[in-house]
């Protein structure tokens, strides 16, 4: 593979036989910075880009360009774009593909109102025919794989059907379903039923995307949907071991759970990855608060260490917290408490 182009790599990932394990995006949290930690805790197949913002005059985001060419994963790169205006998609789609990218993908799940409300990424799952219009152009634009990121629905799923008919239609190469509404947000009541129905119904590879836990829940997944692959944000974040474990879980190995140690020395190296110089301190406190809401979430005692970390205001205290809940050598599955119960498959 090492001498293929990344969008013959990334085009041969979704026909390898092993499920495909995706690192999702999430704007401002995995970056360029967040790539290079996670390349050393074995890292995922491929790496989604932040999206890329387009309307009639955009133009793609340095820094995101950036990720791609920088791209320290060894992996591939999906460029990933979000907007309504498929002229404006299309001419973006094909700026991207001068690039080094595995695929171009285009984004129909973000629930952050100020996106919706624009009518783009999850917003634009009201108005199918407008999927239909965009879809059309870009696969008409891109020559590289061209992949999906959606939710099962704006406010409910009953369009779910109807968005798989178009999906299938304009033959995409992958579609990666979260299983939870928009408005839902990210609240308990991931829909898996829903994203095997997409993996039974489309000749394309569906990627499993929603509150992926831990290596058991990974594979518990996988064999309810049959899903081609996994797409694992938060959890990936809060245990940057998760995707070696799933494979070490799928080889029938013994997963190795991190010391709370190893978490403390992971804190440190998302510190020092996303220092910025020049950055006021506490500044750079808030910047790592983004990471402790996910990463607090696996502590055992998450609410006092979530409590205590969402008031610092310095380094000093930022690290004290960490080191009076971390500095142990006691294994940890960084598993949610309250994971099992809210979305076992199944439900």
């Amino acid at each position: 593979m090492l001498d293929m182009t990344p969008s013959a790599t990334f085009a041969a990932l979704l026909k390898g036989a092993e499920p495909l394990l995706a690192l999702a995006p999430m704007q401002d949290v995995t970056d360029l910075a967040f790539w290079r930690v996670m390349a050393r805790y074995g890292g995922a197949d491929a790496y989604w880009t932040e999206y890329f913002r387009v309307h009639a005059a955009s133009r793609p985001e340095k820094w995101i360009v950036d990720s791609i060419l920088q791209n320290p994963t060894g992996r591939p790169v999906v460029a990933q774009m979000i907007g309504n205006d498929a002229a404006a998609l299309a001419r973006t789609a094909g700026e991207l593909q001068r690039l080094p990218i595995g695929a171009i993908d285009l984004n129909l799940g973000c629930p952050a109102p100020v996106v919706y409300r624009k009518c783009a990424g999850g917003g634009l799952l009201r108005e199918p025919a407008k999927i239909d219009a965009i879809l059309g152009a870009l696969r008409e634009a891109v020559a590289i794989p061209l992949t999906v990121k959606t939710r099962i629905g704006f406010d409910s799923p009953a369009a779910f059907e109807e968005l798989l008919a178009i999906f299938s239609r304009h033959s995409i190469d992958l579609l990666t379903v979260h299983g939870r509404t928009v408005a839902q947000m990210y609240r308990p009541g991931v829909r898996y039923d829903l994203i095997g129905e997409a993996a039974r119904r489309l000749r394309c590879p569906v990627l499993a995307n929603g509150n992926v836990h831990g290596p058991d829940h990974a594979l518990a997944v996988l064999a309810e949907t049959g899903a081609a692959g996994l797409m694992i944000g938060r959890g990936a974040i809060r245990n940057p071991w998760l995707f070696e474990q799933i494979r070490q879980r799928r080889r029938g190995e013994a997963v190795r759970l991190p010391a709370g140690r190893e978490v403390l020395a992971y804190i440190h190296e998302l510190w020092d990855a996303q220092a910025t110089p020049g950055c006021p301190e506490a500044a750079q406190v808030q910047r790592l608060k983004k990471f402790m809401n996910f990463i607090g979430e696996g502590v055992t005692e998450a609410g006092p260490f979530l409590f205590e970390i969402r008031r610092v205001t310095t380094r000093c205290d930022f690290f004290r917290a960490c080191a009076d809940h971390l500095d142990h050598d006691r294994p940890m599955t960084l598993e949610p408490a309250e994971a099992h119960a809210a979305d076992a498959v199944n439900q």
